[in-house]
């Protein structure tokens, strides 16, 4: 659970996808990807997911039909623009857990399903919405001794918004210039997720000093949507995330990377050791190899004829240096065959065990990349809440003349945080 503190929390993400990163999603997604670097997906379990809108073609492939269709617009778009979004609902896996499992993630993210048409805009603007229910909670099955599995729905859908084509000046009937000629819906990320001003208990704009709006970022806001719908669906026991709050990512992320991490030393350790056996079995091939059969005394033996006969005679003693240098060959050969084998074997390990090394450190990095952002998210977060809290004390103090009982004066205080007049977020 997030923070450990028995709370169940919703949690809703948008991710911006360009049209060279929409294959991957695509991949991962649909299960499309032969294997997975991700150990805690079970291909077995596959089968179980579950798809609410089952795409009709590759995303690209229907993102392209519906434009042809006239359904959406790209006009005057950049060719590196954010032409796709996903979103990603979810709830710690202990609620699943607690409720049942898979039946009960089944119809929660039905209703999930329902509440992501509603943000979207419409059924017709998403390509896929599909919850993942194979992947496992590696921490949660190893403290139970069971599998846990941690089910979460991803929605692709195309970013739109209602934009009206006015009549321009070339137009030759002049009374419609200024007019509406066409209604489109717009491809267009950035005013689909437009910051919308912050509202009091009366739905009053909350102003700033200034005068301005306090604007509230659309990703608060699709929190508060998500949470809400979960909410009127009849799910009372869940809480919202917390705002600006990357904490239950972080504890999956930080526990993510000391696992990935002690799974890296054992796997160094085990490349070590067996590099030390292959350094001993190259060892000894090389002594054996330097124990040279007694060659000269072989060759210095001067085989009797028989008359009458093909056969040959050795004397006793030249008989015995043969067959004792035939059985030292025998026993050398047979040896360095053995020992040939068991080093191939371990070199072969050996380059396996490299290829994970450097597999699990690749995936560590950027493990320790995404926590490195998310305690920057968090300190910005803390900054933004002292910055916001300051202020709410400054109005406090001015509506109700205090200053007089205060040292510092109110110029001061603003000097001391010349940000407290800055546009915050909630």
């Amino acid at each position: 659970m997030a923070r450990n503190d028995g709370i169940d929390r919703t949690s809703a993400r948008n991710v911006n996808l360009t049209a060279a990163k929409i294959g991957n999603a695509q991949r991962h997604n649909e299960r499309e990807k032969e294997s997975y670097t991700n150990p805690d997906i079970i291909p077995e379990r596959t089968p179980q997911n579950i798809h609410f809108k089952k795409p009709t073609a590759g995303y690209a492939e229907m993102f392209a039909q519906m434009e042809k269709d006239g359904v959406i617009s790209t006009r005057g778009l950049k060719t590196d623009a954010n032409l796709y979004g996903e979103l990603i609902f979810d709830v710690n896996s202990a609620y699943f857990y607690n409720h049942g499992g898979y039946e009960f993630a089944k119809r929660f993210y039905e209703d999930a399903y329902r509440a992501a048409v509603e943000i979207v805009g419409g059924e017709q603007y998403i390509l896929s919405a599909v919850m993942h229910a194979d992947e496992r909670n590696r921490a949660m099955s190893e403290a139970l001794g069971q599998n846990v599995f941690h089910y979460h729905l991803h929605v692709v859908y195309v970013p739109v918004v209602e934009k009206q084509i006015l009549w321009s000046k070339r137009c030759k009937d002049k009374s419609l210039v200024g007019t509406v000629k066409e209604t489109i819906m717009q491809v267009s990320s950035s005013k689909k997720w437009l910051s919308k001003p912050a509202l009091d208990e009366q739905g009053v704009p909350i102003l700033q000093k200034n005068g301005k709006p306090v604007l509230r970022k659309s990703y608060s806001v699709l929190q508060d949507d998500f949470f809400q719908a979960m909410r009127n669906a009849g799910y009372s026991d869940v809480e919202r995330g917390e705002r600006g709050s990357s904490e239950e990512h972080l504890t999956v992320t930080q526990f993510k990377v000391e696992r990935e991490q002690e799974r890296l030393e054992q796997l160094t350790a085990q490349t070590q050791q067996k590099e030390q056996q292959a350094a001993s079995l190259e060892k000894k091939i090389e002594k054996i190899q330097k124990q040279q059969v007694a060659v000269q005394e072989v060759e210095q033996i001067e085989p009797h004829t028989v008359p009458f006969s093909s056969k040959v005679m050795l004397d006793r003693s030249e008989y015995e240096n043969l067959a004792a240098a035939a059985k030292k060959f025998y026993v050398r050969e047979r040896k360095e065959s053995k020992l040939q084998k068991a080093l191939d074997a371990a070199m072969k390990m050996i380059t396996e065990l490299k290829a994970k090394v450097a597999a699990l450190t690749t995936e560590l990095a950027e493990y320790k990349s995404v926590r490195g952002q998310l305690r920057t998210a968090e300190l910005e977060k803390e900054n933004r809440e002292l910055r916001g809290a300051l202020r709410r004390y400054e109005v406090e103090i001015s509506r109700n003349n205090l200053w007089s009982y205060f040292t510092m004066n109110k110029e001061t205080l603003r000097d001391k945080n010349p940000q407290s007049t800055k546009q915050f977020d909630i």
